[in-house]
């Protein structure tokens, strides 16, 4: 009989601790298993586009390299310079991810969000555009350094292109090279066009006398002689463009990334952030990601979840100081 209510207690035990290791682990339910449901991925845009295209390639890639078994949607929810969309992550789970740039830090340091990073869960930084400037082809000025210092003489003498408005990449990072040049900045005379595109035929009308924008709106007109860059944001000189000096060679003590990125919703446990990071670290290590980057002229920026948030504070404390600077915000 004593043998008999052992063996019973053991059971007894045993079913108990059984019940413990199956309770709840969180929102997302048993998190050994995640994931447990289809995948979405929100560009915070409409179709077509930087955002878009990464979200899309990002699926592509995952699905065909059979990185990821669930399947992967894509959702648009265009509004707002991302807002709509990262509102829209906010309330999901760990089976929602989005795309993000400096928009949602910039956003709401000029007032226009109440969100930051901080209420998202980084996840990682995939890409960057470099930025460059870039002048008429018959314009007296061969190098950035040389605009810095007629700017630094008289900063209302020149008339200065960015598309889609100020507080954006192509903005600051001018404002960044100024502000190193010791250019009174707040001074300085910027024409604000829609798009890219209305940028450089702004530049080939001679309507400006320079621009700053992305490497891959200016790379074309530059090879075909139509107006030329004379400064890239780059750590090193670009493969296809070495003619074109970056700002840390001409005394300017600056990289300035364009980057894009991807966060998940806020509370996302420490397993479901894992789960991201090695399909992600998986992915950028595959040919087809680094064909899909020569393609587009993007650069790898690939940095993993810890490293994106550490990033991002140091992208805030930077665009907050620029914007400062540029009188944007005080």
């Amino acid at each position: 009989m004593k043998r008999l209510l052992g063996i019973l207690s053991l059971l007894f035990v045993m079913f108990i601790m059984g019940c413990s290791s199956d309770g709840s682990t969180g929102a997302s339910g048993d998190e050994s298993n995640f994931p447990e449901k289809d995948i979405e991925f929100v560009a915070p845009a409409s179709p077509g586009g930087g955002w878009d295209g990464t979200a899309r390639a990002m699926q592509k890639i995952l699905t065909d390299e059979g990185i990821v078994d669930e399947n992967i949607n894509v959702v648009n929810k265009p509004g707002g310079s991302g807002e709509v969309g990262w509102q829209y992550l906010s309330s999901k789970d760990a089976h929602n991810i989005t795309i993000n740039s400096s928009l949602v830090i910039t956003n709401n340091l000029l007032g226009q969000s109440e969100l930051t990073y901080k209420d998202f869960t980084p996840l990682g930084v995939l890409t960057t555009e470099w930025i460059s400037i870039a002048v008429p082809p018959e314009s007296e000025y061969e190098k950035g350094a040389e605009v810095m210092e007629q700017l630094k003489k008289d900063p209302t003498s020149m008339k200065i292109g960015v598309a889609p408005g100020l507080g954006n990449n192509d903005h600051l990072s001018f404002v960044q090279a100024a502000k190193e040049y010791g250019v009174d900045v707040p001074k300085l005379e910027f024409q604000i066009y829609e798009s890219g595109g209305d940028v450089v035929s702004a530049l080939l009308g001679g309507h400006i006398d320079v621009a700053t924008m992305s490497v891959s709106e200016a790379k074309e007109q530059h090879l075909a002689g139509k107006f030329k860059m004379i400064a890239v944001s780059s750590e090193e000189r670009i493969e296809g463009l070495e003619e074109v000096p970056t700002w840390k060679e001409q005394g300017v003590d600056m990289v300035f990334p364009h980057w894009r990125g991807i966060m998940g919703p806020p509370d996302m446990t420490e397993e479901e952030i894992a789960y991201w990071d090695e399909k992600i670290g998986e992915m950028v290590e595959t040919e087809a990601w680094k064909t899909l980057l020569k393609n587009n002229e993007w650069q790898s920026f690939y940095k993993d979840s810890q490293e994106s948030k550490e990033f991002l504070q140091q992208q805030t404390e930077n665009y907050d100081e620029l914007l400062n600077e540029s009188g944007l915000t005080e």
